[in-house]
């Protein structure tokens, strides 16, 4: 579904490039613990934090697509404790599976990104109870002479929902990384509706990851692996991720997008969280030649890359409890970062961890309007 012959093969050809630059020295943050590690069926995605500082995980597919099994959520104190652990129901038989817990309500209900059925599902923790909120077509290519309503990836992929905003009207808007596109959510659920296509999406393996909406609710930052990744050449800078600015004019319609920050050839950013004042963006570095987190700071002449942890590459987290594989989500919990260690590429039950970073700034809260999860 999303070429993993190829991604092996890029993932097995990256283990002749050296790690790129060390971080920033003079740093004081930055010590590495494992915050929890999470069970099978494993390969952890994106965290989310409630405002108890209650801790949630969904797990995802691996590489080859072999584990049919159910995905779970984990639910984790503060300090990494398991408290609880949710079985996802209604998947599709005999499928690859994956979870992505990627926003909630004030009423405290979790909203899930499925990739098998691909669909938004709800799960209230209290009770456990679970319903569809709403599902994801499988578009045709724009090239077969679909309007609007297509993908523009050059590869055709079925949907995969991958991270997720609120807008103030309550409706939601989505990443797709494997259509290459973002979805808009209506209040209330439903079928979503293609909000963003562009080519500047277009990964062809993965496009758009990351999305948060910022201050002031005129805009999103999105992250995407744009530009391919199917040459594992590190000078190659069509091969660059970048973080979008994508604005949002009246009536939730498409504004303004800008390149803020492209990242180092062959690298993939995935999720990310932005600092209280606005100005850092914590990104994950999935790889296949990452396996860290970069920090972009916005500076007098633009956003740049000022700080990494650990040092960004193949093998990367020599001074970390268990090695930096496959990063896909930042989220912040007081003044420290949690990063989940995916190992998509590799599927290493040891590696299935999420990352503690000590970091002085404080995240920027997420929206959540009261009108979420509401017709």
């Amino acid at each position: 579904m999303r070429a993993r012959l190829l991604a092996v093969a890029l993932a097995s050809a990256a283990l002749a490039v050296g790690p790129v630059a060390s971080a920033q020295a003079g740093r004081t943050n930055g010590t590495i613990t494992v915050f929890a590690r999470v069970g099978a069926p494993g390969e952890p995605s994106l965290t989310l934090v409630t405002p108890d500082r209650h801790v949630f995980v969904g797990t995802f597919e691996d590489v080859t697509g072999s584990d049919t099994s159910a995905s779970k959520v984990f639910e984790y104190d503060a300090h990494g404790k398991l408290l609880r652990t949710f079985v996802i129901k209604g998947q599709t038989p005999n499928k690859a599976h994956g979870i992505q817990v990627a926003a909630r309500d004030r009423k405290g209900r979790l909203y899930l990104l499925d990739q098998s059925p691909a669909r938004v599902l709800t799960l209230d923790p209290r009770t456990g109870a679970q319903r569809t909120y709403a599902t994801f077509a499988d578009l045709p290519t724009c090239g077969t002479g679909a309007a609007t309503a297509c993908s523009n990836s050059v590869l055709d992929n079925a949907p995969e929902p991958d991270y997720a905003a609120w807008l103030p009207d309550g409706s939601m808007l989505v990443t797709d990384f494997a259509q290459q596109l973002i979805w808009w959510v209506p209040a209330g659920g439903g079928k979503a509706r293609v909000w963003f296509n562009d080519a500047r999406l277009d990964g062809e393996l993965f496009g758009p990851a990351g999305i948060v909406l910022m201050p002031k609710h005129h805009s999103v930052l999105v992250t995407a692996a744009t530009g391919g990744i199917t040459t594992i050449d590190p000078t190659d800078n069509s091969t660059r991720g970048r973080l979008y600015r994508i604005g949002i004019a009246r009536h939730d319609r498409v504004g303004k997008v800008s390149t803020l920050w492209s990242s180092k050839a062959t690298q993939a950013p995935d999720g990310f969280a932005v600092s209280a004042d606005h100005r850092h963006v914590f990104v994950a570095m999935a790889g296949p030649v990452a396996n860290c987190v970069v920090e972009v700071a916005h500076q007098r002449t633009g956003w740049h890359q000022v700080w990494q942890v650990p040092s960004c590459g193949v093998g990367a987290g020599s001074s970390s409890p268990v090695q930096w594989d496959t990063a896909t989500s930042v989220q912040f919990l007081g003044r420290s970062i949690l990063v989940t260690n995916q190992a998509y590429f590799t599927d290493i039950a040891s590696h299935w961890v999420i990352f503690r970073v000590t970091e002085p700034l404080r995240g920027m809260p997420i929206y959540v309007p009261r009108s979420a999860g509401q017709g």
